[in-house]
């Protein structure tokens, strides 16, 4: 479905109702030293604070990495982060994080690499099909909704 530039969550609600699917966070994340880069994916509604994920992935702090890194391992600008994205990562650098809340999801609405459209895709079909298909792995991890 094609739409206007959708860039925050707010603006992803009339997608979400229009595809009858749950949009959710898309995050693109780095350690303080730039050598390792996450992808995390989170429900819309939930908060994130930094200290649960890195406490979880035993690494420092995270932080949001910069749009340039995005546009270099993802070919993404900011406000279209997607797992689509990942097929851009050849040398699979970037690591999908998803939380644990999103496991009993079905069916969700994402950008393809672009804010203009969204597709409706199973979460079944993203985890066995498409995210083996670009090389890559995911975890799990578990997301106080307060910290």
């Amino acid at each position: 479905m094609c739409h206007p530039a959708a860039f925050t969550m707010e603006e992803c609600e009339a997608v979400r109702k229009r595809l009858d699917a749950p949009v959710f966070k898309n995050l693109f994340l780095t350690n303080r030293q730039q050598t390792e880069y996450y992808l995390l994916m989170i429900p819309a509604d939930k908060p994130f604070k930094t200290k649960y994920l890195s406490s979880q992935l035993g690494c420092a702090r995270l932080s949001f990495a910069s749009p340039e890194a995005m546009m270099e391992m993802l070919h993404i600008a900011p406000g279209a982060v997607s797992p689509m994205g990942l097929i851009h990562d050849t040398s699979s650098r970037v690591r999908l994080i998803i939380d644990s809340d999103l496991a009993a999801i079905d069916t969700y609405a994402c950008h393809p690499c672009v804010n203009t459209a969204s597709i409706a895709l199973s979460l079944s079909d993203l985890l066995k099909k498409i995210i083996p298909a670009t090389g890559h792995t995911y975890t799990w991890v578990t997301l106080p909704v307060e910290g």
